[in-house]
């Protein structure tokens, strides 16, 4: 029978009061590999009462001392990547390499996180009127959770649990009940790290879970990672109970290509971000603007990588993509394929309805590519999230960057180009919070924040770095005087 998975909670595992489990599914072959509890609100509920107890000892705790169980967590991370990696692979269905680089980006984020004793520190003037100080110092908000995706199950948490619990919160995790199996893992790992009970805590679930975390009142802050609808629903369900909210939704990522690039190169590096995790992923590209004659090399070079791309199980030798998380998304990416055939799409490479040898059973999308995709119609507008990847073609560098601007999304743009004044052009004036210069996936390292524009991003502060620290913390200013004799008269 496959394996119930527990929560994690007040420092011990415990059994869900679930009633409905659901199949983790691996998306290569579709065997079962764990059954995942939709916990009800009474779970949330045991899970905050426990974190709020817990945080009146832990943010009194020193940040010295907040960091120890992190830094052994880096090395407990180090130490089992292998094995997280495989895991990651198992149920989310990238490749081996890129569960690889996955983990390792979640890492950094832990090393960051150690560094809160200075990340923290508040700021204090001295005499702003004659024996009058001023401070401004940063204290923890109480009890944070995080609602994280399928996309990316070992780092995407990591973009959250370091910081908040760096600075004195208590946190909660929510992971996709599509991937929970390497949550499992890494909450194992935080055990062995010896964290105080309650400090950090993960409860399995469904749609239930998720309002019982907006809702409850000890919960003070709220992460999501997700698409664009549910971002928006968080977003305001949060802010409506009064808690902080960051949240990342879909996107619909551009590259600009001039016709002085380096072709061979842009398209290597554009096939990896279109098709890289098939492309399952906020920051895949997935719209190429070509400028002036850019676009016949451009269509023709990326119409023989994608046909060579080798699709299969991600654990198998020399597998180059994986595929899609489940049958409903391979339904939908086909689905969409066909909506841009309709509106006058042309049809380069087609990836639909292809099966890999051995994983008949798998949510295969092969490498797509469309051309002549009208600017203006639904397909350029909508987020796919697959390895599919529309052409367009601008007269100049000034309109690309007017088809740029003029979705609603605002996750990332690139360019690719040898010319320094096109790049600082497209840099000063493309909307998008991140922005890559002859980089194909302009994912910013942990000590930078993750940036995101329009219906990209709901909140005020992103994730990651310094954007964490302030998204954790509140700011108390205290002004003191200490005076020998009153010098002040009425």
């Amino acid at each position: 029978m496959p394996k119930q998975l527990n929560n994690f909670i007040d420092g011990s595992w415990q059994a869900s009061r679930a009633t409905e489990m659901l199949d983790v599914l691996n998306p290569a072959s579709a065997a079962v590999l764990a059954q995942v509890p939709m916990s009800p609100a009474e779970d949330v509920a045991t899970a905050a009462e426990a974190a709020a107890k817990a945080f009146e000892g832990w943010r009194r705790t020193p940040a010295g001392e907040r960091v120890q169980p992190l830094f052994r967590l880096k090395s407990l991370l180090e130490e089992n990547l292998k094995d997280l990696a495989r895991t990651v692979t198992e149920e989310c269905g990238k490749t081996y390499a890129e569960s690889v680089g996955e983990v390792r980006r979640g890492i950094e984020n832990v090393e960051v996180a150690c560094g809160i004793p200075s990340l923290m520190q508040g700021v204090t003037s001295e005499d702003i009127a004659a024996g009058i100080d001023e401070h401004m110092i940063r204290q923890p908000l109480g009890v944070a959770a995080a609602i994280t995706p399928f996309n990316f199950p070992a780092m995407i948490p990591l973009w959250f649990l370091p910081y908040a619990v760096a600075t004195g919160n208590c946190f909660i995790l929510k992971p996709s009940e599509r991937v929970p199996v390497t949550s499992q893992k890494l909450f194992h790992l935080l055990e062995t790290s010896r964290f105080p009970p309650g400090v950090v805590q993960l409860v399995n679930g469904g749609k239930e879970t998720v309002n019982a975390l907006l809702d409850h009142p000890a919960i003070r802050a709220i992460s999501f990672v997700g698409s664009t609808p549910t971002a928006r629903y968080i977003y305001s369900r949060a802010a409506a109970n009064g808690k902080r909210a960051q949240c990342q939704g879909g996107a619909k990522n551009p590259v600009v290509i001039m016709p002085d690039a380096d072709m061979e190169m842009t398209t290597r590096i554009l096939a990896d971000s279109a098709f890289g995790c098939a492309g399952q992923r906020c920051l895949a590209a997935s719209v190429a603007v070509t400028v002036g004659e850019a676009h016949q090399p451009v269509a023709g070079q990326m119409a023989e990588i994608a046909r060579a791309r080798k699709v299969g199980y991600g654990l198998d030798e020399g597998i180059e993509m994986g595929p899609v998380i489940s049958v409903q998304s391979q339904a939908r990416i086909e689905g969409l394929i066909s909506d841009g055939l309709r509106e006058g799409a042309r049809l380069v490479v087609d990836g639909r309805g292809r099966k890999v040898d051995g994983y008949e059973d798998g949510y295969f999308v092969f490498p797509t590519i469309l051309d002549d995709v009208p600017p203006a119609g639904g397909l350029a507008r909508t987020e796919i999230f697959g390895p599919v990847l529309s052409l367009m073609n601008a007269s100049s560098l000034e309109q690309a960057v007017h088809m740029v601007n003029a979705r609603t999304y605002g996750n990332m743009a690139c360019i690719f180009t040898t010319d320094g004044a096109s790049a600082r052009y497209f840099r000063s004036e493309v909307k998008a919070g991140n922005v890559g210069i002859n980089v194909g996936v302009a994912a910013p390292m942990a000590f930078f924040p993750f940036s995101g524009w329009g219906d990209s991003f709901f909140g005020d502060l992103h994730a990651q770095a310094s954007h964490g620290v302030e998204f954790y913390t509140q700011t108390k200013v205290v002004v003191e005087r200490w005076p020998k004799t009153w010098s002040r008269r009425f």
